[in-house]
């Protein structure tokens, strides 16, 4: 923010965004820090290349006003970027209840002994669309949780490769684990047929028993029955 006597302006740079065959607009905030009316003109190197809305004004005492500045669309990228243009604002105090319409050069004539303020102000030019930047890795790992993520993964992937050396390298622990497994897997298998047998046979008692006209159970079927429901029983587990 630059601080002159009558007024303040910001920014005091103005920047445009290049796109060809696009308008490119900024603002430029003025603002009254005395109790008196100040009037302002805005000047410019490139008046064709252009337009200021309002390029004069009054700004009333502690109050503020915004000037849009705007480029016209460019046929061609500027080369490197670079602009020569430059803005010109000039203010002076004006007697109270003075408005825009009542503005006239002279009020911004040094000759005639007014106090009046020149404030040049620089043109740039920014890319309409800036590459991103390309994250930088971190170099350590500041973040204690991030650690801790590192450190698991690396654990992770050391347990990983001691088991796929222990299943690619022939060693004897290795040779007895897998003779384990397949002998469990037999006995697995052994057990579910034999429990599928049970059923079956269940099955076939349960029917004789319904087809049976005697009025009770005998003995001897009831604890055939209770046998084989507890072998059963004990093989699906």
């Amino acid at each position: 923010m630059s601080t002159w006597d009558l007024l303040n302006i910001q920014p005091t740079e103005l920047k445009f965004q290049v796109e060809l065959k696009k308008q490119s607009s900024c603002s430029m905030q003025l603002t009254n820090k005395t109790d008196k009316y100040v009037a302002f003109k805005v000047k410019t190197t490139n008046p064709k290349k252009y337009s200021v809305r309002p390029n004069a004004g009054v700004v009333l005492p502690g109050g503020s006003c915004n000037v849009i500045v705007t480029m016209q669309a460019q046929k061609e990228t500027p080369a490197d970027l670079q602009c020569k243009d430059k803005f010109l604002l000039q203010s002076a105090a004006v007697p109270d209840g003075v408005t825009t319409k009542d503005i006239t050069p002279e009020m911004f004539n040094k000759e005639s002994g007014k106090v009046v303020e020149e404030f040049k102000l620089r043109v740039s030019y920014i890319p309409a669309n800036p590459p991103s930047p390309v994250p930088e890795e971190p170099e350590e790992v500041s973040s204690p949780r991030a650690s801790s993520v590192l450190e698991n993964g690396h654990q992770n992937r050391s347990l990983f490769d001691a088991v796929s050396r222990s299943l690619e390298e022939p060693n004897e622990k290795s040779s007895e684990a897998w003779s384990l497994i397949s002998r469990l897997t037999e006995e697995k298998s052994s057990a579910l047929q034999q429990n599928q047998k049970l059923r079956q046979e269940l099955d076939i008692m349960r029917k004789e028993i319904s087809k049976s006209r005697a009025g009770g159970f005998s003995l001897l079927i009831v604890v055939l029955v209770g046998l084989i429901g507890i072998l059963a029983g004990y093989f699906v587990k």
